[in-house]
């Protein structure tokens, strides 16, 4: 079987909340929402699922375990991402640093979802 990813689903204490803030973080509108879940298209057809909580199960544990990872172009372009989203009021985990894998930080959604943002380094 040749299987691709098709959706990446968080689990959300507010539906509404949660899609208001991806609707803004990445300026796209859900193409599904109703009071117990939402799905926003993300590049190459990946879909992001917001699903309540409260409607699951098995019962989900508590966020915080993954991630969702932000490509961009270099450093610079990390820095003002971060400056974007900190005057935007988001949740800053991690200010901008520098790691072995390239410029990061790290946000976090309504719910403590991670949201890095990266860099790699310059060849």
């Amino acid at each position: 079987m040749n299987a691709r990813p098709a959706l990446v689903l968080l689990y959300v204490e507010n539906v509404q909340r949660s899609a208001a803030f991806y609707r803004e973080l990445l300026g796209v509108a859900p193409v599904e929402e109703s009071p117990g879940f939402a799905m926003l298209p993300l590049a190459g057809g990946l879909m992001l699922g917001l699903w309540g909580r409260a409607g699951v199960v098995p019962a989900p544990g508590p966020a915080g375990g993954g991630e969702i990872d932000f490509s961009v172009a270099d450093a610079a372009a990390v820095d003002a991402t971060h400056a974007r989203w900190e005057k935007a009021g988001r949740r800053i985990a991690q200010a901008p640093t520098d790691m072995d894998f390239g410029r990061t930080f790290v946000a976090l959604d309504p719910d403590g979802h991670r949201l890095r943002v990266l860099a790699a380094p310059a060849a």
